[in-house]
């Protein structure tokens, strides 16, 4: 926690939903925080309505931050709950709750109490879904904002390296109850599979500890693809106005990874979408592109690419220029 303030981090607030989990952060954080006379950690809780007694979950999360000292405010979800894909628009609405109020509050950095074993299980539920490099690459412990809109706030987990069982039993040695949240455990959601399966992964062999070291190497190769990716779009696209010159030529030259990677950048930054186009779409435009096949031009992403009037062909004939689509307000 000690690197994280240093690079910006704090002060910050701490997400907590009652769980073991968030709610020792919620106490290391104060520790820390008291022990550096720093500002204290101001405590976020998310009323998210999705089941009887959140309400109740979410004062009794109030009642644990005033005895620990803290401030704490409740977040609640307005509107009707989701009727599908409850976990990930769950998740969409909480973060956009907290960003909301961070913002408001010039607070820069969302602490969350993502452990070793959420490492594992959201590699799992990434693979499953068929997430490539960047999907199965370990969450970071300190990353921006899981959520557009919310430009220059960070998220942070400190607690990465740590094992569930571990800030639990830290808990007991403090008598400090925590609430079990029972949709972690349904298997109608893809995270209560993956956590009903942990017992039967770790006796396989392939315990919490493994899957989050696989995840932790995929993001070292992340990160050199990300180097090389760099230096080929400092060749391959050049700022113009509100577009950006393109040469597919240079994107051909590249390995097949890397000019994917460099041609989703930057519909990604024209754009200001969070994650890049679906992989499939992504590859045919890749494809006729580079096989010059591109013709009067095609969209993605809220962007058009097309060949570039002569004025600005600044890589010569080949040259193409990459818009946001007329329609497509800027983010």
């Amino acid at each position: 926690m000690e690197d994280l303030a240093l690079r910006g981090a704090w002060p910050g607030a701490v997400a907590v939903s009652g769980g073991g989990d968030s709610l020792a952060l919620m106490h290391l954080l104060a520790i820390w925080a008291k022990a550096r006379k720093a500002p204290p950690p101001v405590v976020l809780t998310v009323d998210h309505g999705l089941r009887a007694g959140s309400a109740a979950a979410a004062r009794q999360v109030v009642r644990w931050a005033k005895a620990a000292g803290l401030k704490a405010h409740i977040l609640k979800a307005k509107g009707p709950a989701p009727g599908s894909d409850i976990e990930a628009q769950a998740r969409i609405a909480r973060y956009g709750l907290m960003g909301a109020w961070l913002a408001r509050k010039g607070i820069g950095a969302l602490y969350v109490g993502h452990t070793e074993d959420d490492q594992a299980e959201t590699f799992l539920l990434r693979l499953g879904r068929g997430s490539g490099l960047d999907g199965l690459s370990a969450m970071q412990m300190l990353a921006p904002f899981p959520q557009t809109g919310f430009a220059g706030l960070a998220v942070a987990r400190p607690l990465l390296g740590l094992k569930r069982s571990a800030l639990r039993d830290w808990l007991t040695t403090r008598r400090q109850d925590w609430l079990e949240d029972p949709m972690n455990q349904e298997a109608r959601f893809a995270r209560g599979k993956i956590r009903l399966l942990a017992a039967q992964l770790e006796a396989a062999g392939i315990p919490p500890a493994r899957i989050a070291a696989a995840a932790h190497h995929l993001a070292r190769a992340r990160e050199a693809l990300d180097l090389v990716t760099q230096a080929v779009l400092e060749r391959a696209a050049r700022p113009s106005g509100e577009a950006v010159l393109l040469d597919p030529l240079a994107l051909a030259a590249a390995p097949r990874e890397v000019g994917l990677r460099a041609l989703a950048g930057v519909l990604m930054a024209m754009s200001g979408a969070q994650y890049r186009p679906r992989f499939d779409a992504l590859e045919r435009l890749y494809d006729r592109v580079c096989g010059g096949k591109l013709g009067g031009g095609a969209t993605l992403a809220g962007c058009r690419l097309a060949p570039a009037p002569r004025r600005l062909q600044g890589f010569g004939p080949q040259t193409l220029v990459l818009a946001r689509e007329s329609s497509r307000p800027r983010r």
